[in-house]
């Protein structure tokens, strides 16, 4: 079985409960030609929404922001996110970066200190979504590509009642009862570098090889099934495929050997169940030391296309 990978110690993690306020003068890593590079950090309720991504007559988590961040900083923003995830699926942990003019910065109302953005901003958006975090980082810091790994958690009931009616928007349902311990044993047969295929909507350019490094299953207070699943990045529809394909096996219908034997499959499998987006959340994003970020990026850009990369 394939050994779980220990984070770095330079390992940086974006979390709600590890979120701490951070704030950068101006100047000395802005980028060259009066442009700085701002880091967001952003939480969202995915229900009302059809993804991150811009769509045509759509209300996207992306359009919301680029719009009241355009309004605010009276230029236009285009933001570059961490994972582009699909709709239904929630973010407490979601990263995106832009690059502002200088100036914008220095105006009276924001006074060099982009941290006051967050409060502007509370003000302008919708209840479903908010920015928690903005501070000047590195030209080479990249949302997407300077990541590490992505962490998800999936919450999922398998009371006879279904999810309560408080909790029902983030709580996915399964019809089925559900072993937590043949959970984790499908579960840990999927660890590790492997092609994903099975698991993942093709893409035109993207691979489907991923390093999945944690899946697991533990039973809240409330009894909910909560997974928590990380990888290096994660193909479209890769985290629910993989909770379908495990929660398979927990309710009894599928063995470990069929599960083990998706990873043979180089072709979306049609036998593999999609899990409901609800229960998805975006909860983490590591990124490594400044002084490492331009090695990552090539890294990542080296090894993985231009499309199809990290959503849930």
């Amino acid at each position: 079985m394939p050994r779980q990978p220990e984070p770095t110690s330079t390992v940086r993690r974006s979390s709600r409960l590890s979120r701490e306020p951070q704030t950068e003068p101006v100047g000395a890593d802005s980028g060259a030609g009066g442009f700085c590079r701002l880091r967001f950090d952003i939480s969202y309720d995915g229900t009302d929404f059809a993804g991150w991504a811009r769509q045509v007559g759509q209300r996207s988590v992306c359009e919301e922001l680029e719009t009241r961040l355009s309004t605010v900083l009276r230029v236009p923003v285009r933001l570059t996110v961490a994972g582009r995830t699909d709709a239904g699926v929630h973010a407490t942990g979601q990263v995106a970066h832009a690059e502002v003019p200088r100036s914008v910065l220095e105006t009276r109302s924001i006074a060099g200190d982009p941290a006051t953005l967050v409060g502007r901003l509370a003000k302008m958006c919708p209840d479903d979504v908010r920015v928690t975090a903005v501070r000047v980082v590195p030209e080479e810091f990249d949302a997407r590509f300077s990541a590490l790994r992505r962490h998800y958690r999936y919450r999922l009931t398998d009371a006879r009642w279904g999810a309560e009616p408080v909790v029902a928007r983030t709580t996915a349902t399964w019809r089925r009862p559900l072993d937590v311990d043949a959970l984790n044993a499908a579960s840990s047969e999927l660890l590790g570098l492997n092609d994903f295929a099975a698991f993942c909507r093709r893409r035109e350019g993207a691979t489907t090889i991923r390093e999945l490094q944690r899946f697991s299953w533990r039973r809240d207070a409330e009894g909910v099934l909560v997974g928590e699943v990380s990888a290096d990045a994660f193909c479209w529809s890769m985290v629910r495929s993989l909770v379908g394909a495990v929660a398979s096996v927990g309710d009894g219908r599928r063995d470990i050997d069929w599960c083990r034997g998706l990873l043979e499959e180089r072709e979306r499998s049609s036998q593999v169940p999609v899990a409901e987006a609800r229960g998805l959340c975006l909860v983490g994003v590591d990124y490594p030391a400044d002084d490492e970020l331009a090695a990552r990026n090539t890294v990542t850009r080296d090894v993985r296309g231009s499309t199809g990369c990290c959503g849930g």
